[in-house]
């Protein structure tokens, strides 16, 4: 069985990204089937932003966020203090067994943590089980290999080509978008609906914090230490990326654009 370990890691250049993200700009495909008073079930939560989020839209509903960073859930308890959201409980735990009943949740929500997992078919199947016959399983995941950048730099192709090898060495598939709709009839949901969206970072200011933030992450995160470890940079490599990344951020012209791929599941 493959090992997987989590790519990105916890780096402070991570997790200013991953705070960034809300239900409106993550996961506006689930928003029209939210209902107050609902039970919520939200896998790899992160710091907690979304799972905030949710919670005041199922409101006075139940709302679990799970993950299986110790640390990544003690920031998620701190947002959700600072939030004033006592609604939302954190749990550490993983994806592949869920201290959750049988059909104890009306939804279970996952973002941007499939493409992570060795086993993306076994934890679906989890997530079908903890929402039952009638509940709803929710996922989004980006598509690495999709991505647009403009202007063309060299090093962004090789920040890209980096990713793509570090991910799936440590077990992962970073291209997960375009799978889901496989992964989601493979675990046995009989009625999936696909979607998708883009992430789109054009904007003086996006492009700054953007593209200042896998400046940081190509020195310092997860992503660094991997490719180290597995041979596929050298540390003149990352310093090539981290610049490849300023210079992209100060391009007036820059855009970079990332799809993602979505699904509503049941049955």
């Amino acid at each position: 069985m493959m090992t997987e370990r989590y790519s990105h890691g916890h780096h402070e250049s991570v997790l200013r990204a991953h705070t960034w993200r809300t239900a409106e700009n993550s996961v506006a495909y689930l928003l029209p089937h939210l209902r107050p008073g609902g039970s919520l079930l939200d896998v790899g939560c992160g710091p907690g932003t979304i799972t905030v989020d949710l919670a005041r839209r199922v409101a006075p509903g139940r709302v679990v966020g799970v993950d299986a960073s110790a640390e990544v859930i003690a920031q998620a308890h701190a947002h959700a203090l600072a939030e004033v959201a006592p609604g939302v409980e954190f749990r550490v735990g993983g994806a592949y067994e869920l201290d959750a009943a049988d059909g104890e949740f009306d939804i279970v929500h996952t973002h941007q943590l499939l493409q992570h997992l060795a086993r993306p078919i076994e934890a679906l199947r989890e997530f079908r089980r903890v929402a039952g016959p009638t509940g709803l399983v929710a996922a989004r995941e980006v598509d690495y290999a999709g991505i647009l950048i403009h202007p063309h730099i060299p090093a962004l192709d090789e920040w890209l080509d980096i990713l793509l090898r570090v991910g799936r060495g440590n077990g992962g598939e970073p291209a997960a978008g375009r799978r889901l709709k496989a992964w989601a009839r493979e675990a046995g949901f009989t009625d999936v609906a696909v979607s998708a969206s883009t992430w789109l970072f054009e904007s003086d200011e996006q492009r700054a914090w953007w593209g200042g933030s896998w400046a940081d992450r190509a020195l310092h995160s997860s992503y660094a230490d991997h490719a180290l470890e597995q041979g596929v940079a050298d540390r003149a490599a990352l310093e090539r990326i981290a610049d490849g990344w300023r210079e992209w951020a100060s391009a007036p012209d820059g855009w970079l654009l990332m799809p993602h791929g979505e699904i509503l599941a049941r049955g």
